[in-house]
C-alpha cells in the first residue's frame, strides 16, 4: 500500500505548476523527495531568506590526471561553482546524482577515486558514538557488579531486557543452542546498529535526518556480511543439501543438475532478499513524508484556500507516517536479524540418521 501511494505522488506531484507564482515555476516534487534522501558532501540544516545553511563535510578524492590525493572541505567546490568554474578540476555533476567528477585535460569527465566522508558517512560515525554511549555504561555497570546477585535497574535494566530478548527468543532460538553463540555478536550487532539508524533518520534536523538503511550499498554491505557468515561456516550437512540433496538423481544429476542449480541460486537470493527489503521499506517511509511534505507547497503554490486545507492534511498525515515508521525502524530491524539468524541456522542442519 505504502508503495502504491509513493508511485501515486511521485507521479502526479512531479512539477506541478504553481498558479500565481511570479517566475512561472513549479513545485519539483522529484527535487524534495529524491534530493533531500540522496546523499551529499554537505549537512544540509535549513534555508533562511533563500541562504543555505549546512555544514560542510571532507572531501578526499585522487586526481585521475595527477596521481595524487587531494584533501578539502565541500565548501570549496561551491565557492568555485559560484564563480562559474571548477576546483582543481573537481565538480559536482549533478547528471550524476552530485557525485564529484573531474575534469580532464583533454575535456573529458572522469568520476575519481572517491574517500570522502559525506553525509551518509557521518550519519554512520555518529551512530557509533550513540551505541558506544549507551553500552559503555552497561558495560561498567557489570564490570562492577555481580549479575547473579544484583539485578540492574533503571537504563541498564532496560538494555539488559532489550539485548536478551533479542538473544534468547530470537538468535538462540532460530540458530540453535548449539550454534548460536559465535553470531551472536555479530546479530546484536546488527540489529542496534540498524535500530539506531532508523531511529536517527527519523529525525529532521541534525544529527539526524540521514537515510543511511535507505541507501542501497549500505543495506547491501549488511546483506554481504550475513551471506558470508552463512557460506563460510556453514557445515557439511548443508554443502550435502545445496550439491547432493536427497531427492531422485534424475534430478540432482541426470540429465541436468536442477536442484544443484536452484540451491546455488538460493544462496544469492537469500541475501538480496535482505538487501532489498530493508532498503525498499525505509526509503518509501522517509518519500511518503516527503511527498506530503511537498504536497503543502503545491497547495499554497495554488491557491490560500487549497493550501491551508492540504496543510492540515499534510500535517495528519505526516503525524500517522512518523508514527508508522517510528514502529517499522523497529521491525525492519528485527526483521533483518530474524531473518539473518533464521538462514545462518540453515547451514547448520543436523545430520540425519537413518
Amino acid at each position: 500500500m505504502r508503495y502504491l501511494l509513493l508511485c501515486l505522488i511521485l507521479l502526479l506531484g512531479f512539477n506541478v505548476p504553481a498558479q500565481g507564482a511570479h517566475d512561472g515555476e513549479g513545485v519539483d516534487v522529484k527535487e524534495i523527495v529524491l534530493g533531500h534522501m540522496a546523499d551529499a558532501y554537505e549537512w544540509h540544516i535549513t534555508t533562511i531568506g533563500g541562504k543555505h545553511i549546512s555544514i560542510p563535510l571532507p572531501v578526499i578524492v585522487r586526481s585521475e590526471q595527477t596521481g595524487e590525493w587531494h584533501f578539502f572541505m565541500s565548501t570549496r567546490i561551491e565557492e568555485a561553482v559560484e564563480e562559474g568554474k571548477d576546483y582543481m578540476g573537481f565538480f559536482f555533476n549533478e547528471e550524476k546524482n552530485g557525485k564529484i567528477y573531474e575534469k580532464m585535460a583533454d575535456g573529458s569527465v572522469v568520476r575519481p577515486w572517491d574517500l570522502s566522508i559525506t553525509k551518509s558517512v557521518c550519519q554512520i560515525w555518529i551512530v557509533v558514538f550513540v551505541l558506544l554511549a549507551v553500552f559503555l555504561p552497561c558495560a561498567r555497570w557489570y564490570k562492577k557488579h555481580d549479575p547473579k546477585k544484583d539485578a540492574p535497574k533503571g537504563f541498564v535494566g532496560m538494555m539488559e531486557m532489550l539485548v536478551m530478548t533479542i538473544h534468547d527468543d530470537l538468535i538462540k532460538d532460530s540458530i540453535g543452542e548449539k550454534h548460536y553463540r559465535p553470531y551472536a555478536p555479530y546479530l546484536l550487532t546488527a540489529f542496534f546498529f540498524i535500530l539506531t539508524t532508523n531511529l536517527l533518520g527519523l529525525l529532521p534536523v541534525f544529527p539526524g535526518g540521514a537515510n543511511v538503511t535507505g541507501n542501497i550499498n549500505i543495506t547491501f554491505f549488511l546483506a554481504l556480511c550475513t551471506m558470508l557468515a552463512i557460506n563460510l561456516f556453514g557445515n557439511k550437512e548443508y554443502w550435502k543439501e545445496i550439491f547432493w540433496p536427497d531427492v531422485p538423481v534424475f534430478l540432482k544429476a541426470y540429465p541436468v543438475a536442477i536442484m544443484p542449480i536452484i540451491e546455488l541460486f538460493g544462496i544469492l537470493t537469500k541475501p538480496f532478499a535482505l538487501m532489498v527489503r530493508l532498503f525498499a521499506n525505509m526509503m518509501a517511509g522517509h518519500a511518503i513524508i516527503l511527498s506530503f511534505t511537498a504536497i503543502i507547497f503545491i497547495g499554497w503554490s495554488l491557491n490560500a484556500a487549497l493550501g491551508s486545507g492540504l496543510t492540515l492534511l499534510s500535517f495528519i498525515m505526516m503525524l500517522f507516517m512518523n508514527c508508522l515508521e517510528f514502529l517499522v525502524a523497529f521491525i525492519q530491524a528485527y526483521v533483518f536479524t530474524m531473518l539473518s539468524a533464521v538462514f545462518i541456522g540453515l547451514a547448520h542442519p543436523e545430520h540425519h540418521h537413518e
